[in-house]
């Protein structure tokens, strides 16, 4: 059983020490210089600064796999280089995954990029590597406002590549968490279900389903409000040709 519990992404606490400016040149130094701009902007404003930072990442990482078959291990670490600079409040997470497909590896390289607790913006990118070779394939952006984690789901009778993409949303209570059930045809990647802020969730995958729990926030609410616990609901979704279709749905003790 592959458990995955909601986890909250801390902002950290400031540097004490003397910071210093970083030397002029470099694509760590400009994608740093860049986000410093981030600051007291709002996601929903922060677009024409965020694309630039994603477009730098995304140019040099299909540059520097072109000519390798680096594995997710190698991919994260070249992730954290470009990030380098970063310092609180400023943080980047870089998240991969790799994953054998119709004799080519897969790789997804994504990272996280914040400035606030609650200002997140994501970035996946998949490449197929074969042959020493290695090509950018395509990109999307998970949910705003969550950081982005991987899970690789086996290959049941469908002929597309299938993985989980799922991510931690704070700013109430208690987190939320969003999933996404992403395909890959070798071209274009789509998400096939989704589910955004799920209230305290928590989620499970076994085999051929995936288990959520959650609270609902209204009955958490009225449930604190008297001094009492509220019910837990547990969701399993039967992963499908389709998708993932709903096959249960019941209370659980708190």
């Amino acid at each position: 059983m592959l458990a995955l519990a909601t986890g909250l992404l801390h902002p950290g606490v400031a540097q004490t020490k003397k910071e210093t400016t970083p030397a002029p040149g470099g694509l760590p130094v400009q994608i740093f210089n860049l986000a410093k701009q981030l600051g007291g902007v709002s996601l929903e404003d922060a677009g024409p600064i965020t694309s630039q930072i994603q477009k730098l990442v995304i140019d040099h990482m299909t540059e520097w796999a072109a000519n390798r078959t680096p594995t997710d291990v190698e991919t994260r670490r070249e992730l954290e280089s470009v990030f380098s600079l970063f310092h609180y409040p400023l943080d980047a997470l870089p998240a991969t995954f790799q994953q054998s497909w119709k004799g080519q590896t897969i790789l997804g390289a994504g990272y996280t990029l914040s400035w606030s607790a609650y200002d997140r913006q994501n970035v996946l990118a998949i490449y197929s590597s074969s042959g020493g070779k290695t090509q950018f394939l395509t990109l999307t952006n998970f949910v705003p406002h969550v950081d982005m984690h991987f899970v690789n789901l086996p290959q049941y009778a469908w002929d597309d590549m299938r993985f989980l993409v799922w991510g931690t949303r704070v700013g109430k209570s208690q987190d939320r968490i969003s999933v996404s059930l992403y395909s890959f045809d070798g071209k274009n990647l789509k998400s096939l279900w989704q589910s955004q802020d799920i209230y305290d969730g928590r989620m499970d995958v076994l085999k051929d389903k995936v288990v959520i729990r959650y609270l609902k926030e209204d009955e958490y609410v009225h449930a604190v409000e008297r001094g009492e616990k509220p019910p837990r609901h547990q969701a399993t979704y039967q992963l499908t040709a389709a998708g993932m279709q709903l096959v249960d749905e019941h209370d659980i003790p708190f």
